[in-house]
């Protein structure tokens, strides 16, 4: 089973985390869930236009990556992208305005889900092209090299993106040029309903190899594991040595998009629940900062109710402000 090649994938790196670190992880991972259970209940109530696709059972990796990078590092992202968005720095209560198309978002309330960005923090903007900011990433990294900065890209994408032949043109020209760029493949198994063996032939590593691209395969849901493989290949981008490739097995609790109810029909719920059960990112660091005695149960239970405040307050802000102006509706676009 897929969950048992999770597990056996991983070689676990020596834990570094402070206390201060490990409950910040902790609160930037359970922002992130609060969050996206709050943008299903919006979306179930009516009031968010269109669809979101939630980033729930793979906060592990946006927090575990993001923490790893500078925030004038950049990042790209995806059409499940809110994690990365808050992994990276954004707030959530502009994050909401602009799921809720209102003024106040980050785009105005002009981009929604799938194509939130925040310069401030270097989120370069998520993309709902599967594989679409592969060049923006790699473009951005090669303006780094070009302006003698160190800063370092990410790009973030699915399994499924593995199809697109962007990734491999952009693969090939940051080996060749040795840019500051790490792929970070997120393998949360399917591709929207298909499971990604069905779709993928060979194995996922062998494609960063063909290109001479260093390449680690890590259990996604565990953020220890994930920070300081990340840390490792952040430095070693970030001295001149070139691009990496990262993929994390993880999985999404949750279906495709928000609409996607029942998924009986391509995967079990036998499945679901072992993941969630036994894979959660959330729980199992929770576990470990309770069993090395960093935190008890009551000041996880106290953070968790100052981040539902937090998002309540947010929801709140995004709901009553203002829409843009119909006027607005040619600005900030290009041809």
């Amino acid at each position: 089973m897929a969950h048992q090649k999770t597990k056996s994938a991983t070689k676990k790196p020596a834990v570094t985390l402070s206390r201060d670190q490990a409950l910040h992880f902790y609160r930037q991972m359970l922002k992130i869930r609060l969050f996206e259970e709050e943008v299903n209940q919006l979306y179930l109530a009516a009031k968010m236009p269109g669809l979101a696709h939630l980033y729930i059972g793979q906060e592990a990796v946006a927090v575990g990556i993001c923490e790893a990078l500078r925030r004038d590092d950049y990042i790209t992202s995806t059409h499940r992208g809110h994690g990365h968005c808050l992994a990276k720095g954004a707030s959530v209560d502009k994050m909401f305005a602009e799921l809720l198309g209102k003024e106040a978002g980050y785009c105005r309330g002009k981009g929604g889900s799938m194509h939130i960005a925040d310069q401030d923090t270097g989120n370069l903007g998520a993309n709902a092209i599967v594989g679409g900011s592969a060049g923006i990433a790699t473009g951005a990294a090669m303006s780094a090299q070009m302006r003698g900065s160190d800063q370092v890209a990410v790009c973030f994408f699915g399994e499924g993106a593995l199809g697109q032949g962007l990734l491999y043109e952009c693969m090939n020209m940051a080996s060749l040029w040795k840019l500051p760029v790490i792929y970070v493949c997120e393998n949360n198994q399917y591709n929207e309903y298909t499971n990604y063996r069905e779709t993928t032939a060979g194995e996922v590593s062998a494609r960063a190899q063909a290109f001479g691209i260093p390449n680690e395969t890590i259990d996604g849901q565990d953020v220890q594991v994930v920070h300081a493989t990340a840390m490792k290949l952040v430095d070693r981008a970030r001295r001149g040595d070139g691009p990496a490739f990262l993929q994390c097995r993880t999985y999404r609790f949750h279906g495709h998009h928000v609409g996607d109810i029942d998924r009986s029909y391509y995967r079990s719920k036998t499945e679901e629940a072992e993941w969630k059960t036994q894979r959660d990112p959330v729980k199992l660091l929770a576990e470990w900062l309770q069993k090395s005695e960093m935190a008890d149960s009551t000041l996880l239970g106290k953070m968790e109710n100052e981040i539902a405040t937090e998002i309540k307050e947010a929801v709140n802000f995004a709901l009553n402000a203002p829409y843009p102006d119909p006027n607005e509706v040619d600005q900030d676009v290009y041809a």
